[in-house]
């Protein structure tokens, strides 16, 4: 079981920018893919961006395309670099890991039922 810790979250005003932190316990290894997901005030959990650990292919939901870039480290870290952020981007956003075969599609890497380990979440809030 890999233990995940988020950080980085805050306050930052609509067109902002703001980069958070994912740090695993154990190790990532190239047969794995970590996440990021968000939780709105009255939302349902949704998918934000995944990366997989072999080659670094990365993925969007739509919304957060040319704004939002997941990256990885050669340790056990992933990031979201946040920019031009709006009001809606307001969550709190969890790292999550799992397994990802090469044949997994954005629709399989963006399904929360799929990853086995979460983090406690951070906190977003963009003001307008």
């Amino acid at each position: 079981q890999v233990a995940l810790v988020e950080s980085g979250g805050g306050l930052v005003q609509a067109g902002g920018s703001l980069n958070i932190s994912c740090a695993a316990s154990g190790r990532i290894t190239s047969n794995y893919a970590m996440a990021w997901f968000r939780v709105a005030p009255g939302n349902d959990r949704e998918f934000v961006a995944a990366i997989r650990w072999n080659g670094g292919a990365a993925y969007y939901r739509d919304s957060v395309k040319g704004r939002f870039t997941i990256s990885r480290d050669n340790g056990n870290g992933v990031y979201l670099q946040m920019n031009s952020l709006k009001p809606e981007d307001t969550a709190v956003y969890y790292c999550a890991v799992r397994l990802a075969a090469p044949r997994d599609t954005i629709a399989i890497m963006s399904n929360y039922k799929g990853y086995t380990s979460w983090g406690q979440g951070t906190q977003v809030t963009v003001s307008s």
